[in-house]
């Protein structure tokens, strides 16, 4: 018997969901921040970054270098960091397999809701083969009122798969991004992979989630019945 849909649509975060970007793009920021002269660890660097808008962070950037980032330099950022991920990016293991089981099974109800520019959700799908599956149904938070952990990219991605969010399952990685899914009413699942760059199956139920897994290749299963 084939497999039966148990929501109405599947929506993923990117980074750190379908792609291993988050290493990555935290590189290039880490690097940056020193040459402002902010000598803190990769590992400080991940904590205060990762899930996270990094214009929302300009405060707490000139707080600790005294520049007041700008859009010039946000510009080279994301120019050195979309040099990096051409070079380096990789699929989250499984994830590839997994989205096209899903995608059969939902087809035309999966989409990709990401907190990051356009530009960088396009170049990482279309990086690991993905951006077929998604193409047409891709939505950037930078493009909306409000970034995560607001749930506008969510409820605009339910608005144009012509869902009720409140049915539909929202994959996501951090606290920020299940507080988003959790905000629209959906069954946020939160992915956590033992990965320095991801958090903790605790950390992510109580940001909100329904429940979490740790492989790409438990998630067909955890969206049918």
């Amino acid at each position: 018997m084939a497999p039966h849909p148990k929501f109405s649509a599947v929506l993923f975060d990117c980074d750190g969901v379908l792609v291993d970007s988050e290493s990555i793009t935290n590189g290039v920021l880490h690097q940056m921040l020193q040459e402002l002269g902010w000598q803190l660890t990769a590992e400080e660097c991940i904590a205060r970054f990762v899930g996270k808008m990094l214009r929302d962070e300009a405060d707490v950037i000139e707080e600790h270098t005294g520049f007041r980032i700008d859009m010039e330099w946000m510009e080279e950022f994301r120019r050195r960091r979309n040099a990096q991920l051409e070079a380096s990016l990789k699929a989250i293991p499984g994830v590839v397999d997994a989205v096209h089981r899903i995608a059969a099974i939902y087809p035309g109800r999966i989409a990709c809701a990401s907190g990051a520019d356009r530009p960088k959700i396009e170049l990482q799908l279309r990086k690991i083969g993905l951006f077929d599956a998604f193409d047409g149904r891709i939505f950037s938070g930078l493009e909306q009122p409000n970034s995560k952990p607001a749930p506008d990219v969510y409820l605009a991605a339910a608005e144009s798969l012509q869902i009720n969010p409140a049915e539909a399952a929202v994959i996501e990685d951090s606290p920020t991004g299940v507080i988003a899914g959790a905000a629209t009413g959906s069954h946020v699942l939160g992915f956590c992979p033992d990965s320095p760059v991801h958090q903790s199956a605790e950390t992510l139920l109580a940001a909100g989630a329904a429940e979490t897994f740790s492989a790409m290749e438990q998630l067909p299963a955890l969206l049918t019945e």
